[in-house]
């Protein structure tokens, strides 16, 4: 007997939190992104359904596709990072300078946390403008 498939185990509010906390987006970011409160979004998350139109909205703001959302796989998820991370590390080769390499993927963190800071405090100065209207 075959196991079952893990996509049709998780209730679809449960896929939509395990998806926003792999982007990095609290309750309170993704209800500023959808125009509702963070109890909304946690109701959201405990849904065993959703409407096509409120789950087209959250893989919108999660800049994903709703089918993504809808055939999330946790352990499918994990075998793709455990995979790439596999593949890379073994095709690695040190025809360069491990150094100048480690100096190049810092400076590429560096950018990529401050686009990722820049977001954040977009994302909380529209909720401070909503909290004070």
């Amino acid at each position: 007997m075959e196991a079952a498939d893990h996509t049709d185990v998780l209730p679809i509010g449960r896929k939509i939190e395990k998806v926003r906390r792999l982007c990095g987006i609290t309750q309170t970011e993704l209800g500023v992104l959808l125009s509702v409160s963070k109890q909304a979004v946690s109701k959201m998350e405990q849904a065993k359904q959703m409407d096509d139109e409120r789950l087209h909205a959250i893989a919108k703001a999660l800049k994903l596709t709703t089918d993504s959302i809808k055939n999330f796989n946790e352990d499918a998820a994990f075998n793709i990072i455990a995979n790439a991370y596999y593949n890379h590390a073994s095709s690695v080769k040190y025809e360069f300078n491990p150094i100048e390499k480690i100096l190049q993927l810092y400076d590429e963190k560096i950018v990529l946390y401050e686009r990722m800071l820049k977001e954040k405090e977009a994302l909380i100065e529209k909720l401070i403008q909503q909290q004070s209207k």
